[in-house]
């Protein structure tokens, strides 16, 4: 099964836009998304680049981590209690966001996109479990 992966957005992409826009790039820690972003900081988060505005900060939650960790836990640990309540595999079958959120198990990759960025075919979680 073939993933439509984000495509990076080149520098000519870039320059059609209208001056003043504003281009958050929050994957530029895992290599970026767009061509004419930089890693910038959050003593420095902005940078201006043909008119456009770019901002790529890393881990953009480490400026607020307390408030984001409890917002992670928050969101998070319904899974981490379902897991321990169920055992991961019913888990998995009750819960279709988790389900998802499933990468790799017994040593397959079960994320398609995840599959095909490392060059290799995904195999259903259902299959597994």
């Amino acid at each position: 099964e073939s993933v439509e992966l984000p495509k990076p957005k080149t520098k000519e992409m870039v320059k059609l836009m209208k001056p003043g826009s504003v281009i958050v790039d929050v994957a530029i820690d895992q290599g970026g998304c767009v061509e004419t972003a930089e890693v910038t900081s959050h003593d420095k988060p902005i940078l201006l680049k043909h008119g456009i505005l770019h901002y790529a900060v890393p881990n953009i939650p480490g400026a607020v981590s307390h408030t984001a960790t409890y917002a992670l836990t928050n969101v998070t640990l319904k899974y981490a209690r379902d897991i321990a309540r169920h055992g991961l595999e019913e888990a998995v079958r009750l819960d279709e966001a988790l389900r998802k959120g499933v990468n790799c198990y017994r040593g397959k990759i079960t994320h398609a996109a995840v599959a095909q960025s490392v060059g290799e075919k995904s195999v259903e979680l259902a299959t597994l479990v």
